[in-house]
């Protein structure tokens, strides 16, 4: 029964909400989605009601990763929750864990609008945020009396500004905020080290062999005391991001997440006419899904098992989210998805992926990780 529910509001938002959002600025009515979240999120009793009627969990689905337990596989991605406003309301709509962010040490009121945009027949937003964010202290205060019951994280990057005008200026603002976020008494779970954001004022990069080994010795050396993860780009060739993790994995670094933003507006699967309408930005969403399957298996092969990946990019079924397990990601992300499909989306994606681990005779979603990564 909860499986046709979930499909049959699914296709009430899909056929009669989204197209009415479609009528209004992307960015407008992504603040509004927050502040009704942020408003039904104050109310305990509405989030214990929707997460018995919505969260989808059970034994082959739950997980320990990186020492970390995990109802279900599926996670919103930084970006979407960017000033920490829903995070008492993912479970409430599905989600097995989430991420907070990016948030960067200084405030950053965005780049330029538009920040948002909908290609709808390429499955993808346009995003221009440029780490958008009101600072580690004001993030940090308003979660200070707060608790979760699903590992909430957060993404630290470097903040958006052009007093920060060499990659050591960069990497002590970084380790600022993760000093600030280990000093606080907010419950995070893991952190988010995100060093791929194609939108920031250029000039910085953590790219090249000495400027991220350069940035995890320093961040390393806090010795923190959560699990972190490197959010990867997706534009760099296999050479490239072989020679990343090589240097990643001499870190106490716990995984990856692969990846951001696509970069390339030539993208074969995006349509030309919704590109000559977006102004300055890269895409999420589909446009992200080969090369971010592609990076995995290249991951998974590279490693060996000695860090974990969370993939992202194109995820908007459960057929996605399962073909990234089987390349060997361990826990999915998405975002793009909720604005296409709808805010149920993860419950639909975990009933889904129970269905497709009974039919592959797989016990778990760890037995099924990384089984198709050599083929």
């Amino acid at each position: 029964m909860k499986k046709q529910i979930l499909f049959f509001l699914g296709d009430v938002y899909r056929l009669l909400i989204f197209p009415i959002f479609r009528i209004f600025d992307s960015e407008d009515c992504h603040n509004l989605v927050l502040r009704v979240g942020e408003i039904i999120e104050r109310s305990h009793l509405t989030i214990a009601a929707f997460r018995k009627m919505f969260f989808v969990g059970g034994n082959s689905l739950k997980s320990s990763v990186a020492g970390i337990y995990f109802e279900n596989p599926i996670g919103l991605a930084a970006g979407f929750d960017y000033q920490a406003q829903i995070t008492n309301l993912l479970p409430a709509i599905g989600f097995g864990f989430g991420s907070i962010g990016t948030v960067t040490l200084g405030k950053y009121d965005g780049n330029p609008r538009p920040r948002l945009g909908r290609l709808i027949k390429s499955q993808s937003l346009l995003v221009n945020k440029g780490f958008k964010s009101p600072g580690m202290k004001s993030i940090l205060s308003k979660l200070s009396r707060h608790s979760w019951t699903v590992p909430v994280g957060i993404s630290i990057g470097r903040t958006n500004s052009a007093d920060l005008r060499t990659n050591e200026d960069a990497v002590a603002d970084i380790v600022s905020s993760f000093n600030l976020a280990e000093a606080s008494t907010v419950p995070f779970s893991y952190y988010e080290l995100n060093i791929s954001c194609p939108n920031l004022i250029s000039g910085i990069e953590f790219y090249s062999p000495e400027k991220l080994r350069a940035l995890l010795l320093a961040v390393t050396a806090l010795n923190l005391s959560k699990p972190i993860f490197i959010k990867m780009p997706i534009d760099k060739t296999d050479d490239e991001v072989r020679v990343m993790l090589d240097i990643i994995i001499e870190f106490p670094v716990a995984g990856i997440i692969i990846g951001n933003l696509q970069k390339d507006r030539n993208h074969p699967s995006l349509y030309q006419d919704e590109v000559a309408q977006c102004q300055k930005g890269s895409f999420s969403g589909k446009p992200c899904s080969e090369r971010s399957d592609e990076l995995i298996r290249l991951a998974y092969r590279t490693t060996q098992g000695k860090i974990v990946i969370i993939g992202c990019g194109g995820v908007f079924t459960a057929e996605d989210a399962y073909r990234k397990i089987r390349l060997g990601a361990s826990l999915i992300q998405l975002v793009t998805a909720l604005i296409y499909r709808g805010p149920l989306v993860p419950a639909e994606i975990c009933t889904g992926l129970q269905d497709l681990l009974v039919r592959d005779g797989f016990s778990s979603v760890s037995s099924a990780v990384g089984v198709s990564a050599e083929s």
